[in-house]
This record gives C-alpha cells, sequence and structure tokens, in this order.
C-alpha cells in the first residue's frame, strides 16, 4: 500500500468518520445503525494522529534509506 493511498484513506476518514466506520459493512445490516457520537470522535482523533504522524514517519523513512 502506498503512502498517499494510506495518507488519502485517512482524511477521507477524519471527514467522513461516519462513512468511513460502515465502510465494507453496511451489507450486514438490514437498517442504518446508529453510530453514537463518541464513535465518531474517536475516530476523528485516530484519523488526525495519523495525518500527523504519517508523514513524520514517511520521511524519516526517506531520510535514513539517503543516509545509508
Amino acid at each position: 500500500m502506498s503512502w498517499a493511498l494510506l495518507y488519502g484513506v485517512t482524511i477521507w476518514t477524519y471527514l467522513n468518520p461516519k462513512e468511513s466506520l460502515l465502510w465494507g459493512r453496511r451489507g450486514l445490516y438490514k437498517e442504518e445503525p446508529e453510530i453514537t457520537e463518541r464513535a465518531i470522535q474517536n475516530t476523528k482523533k485516530k484519523a488526525l494522529i495519523t495525518i500527523i504522524i504519517l508523514p513524520i514517519i514517511a520521511l524519516l523513512f526517506i531520510l535514513s534509506i539517503k543516509i545509508l
């Protein structure tokens, strides 16, 4: 999986937390499941942390390859 795809999915998750929580699981439910506000906030927090940390990890990875 490329870094750009992972980053894009993370941004999508932050912007659409309800959709991302149901991604691939809609067929399991007869009716639209109710997602709590706490679950939405938790998803957004995790996505935001990933949005901040992922570029740092990618940069460190790139720099470590160039150094070696």
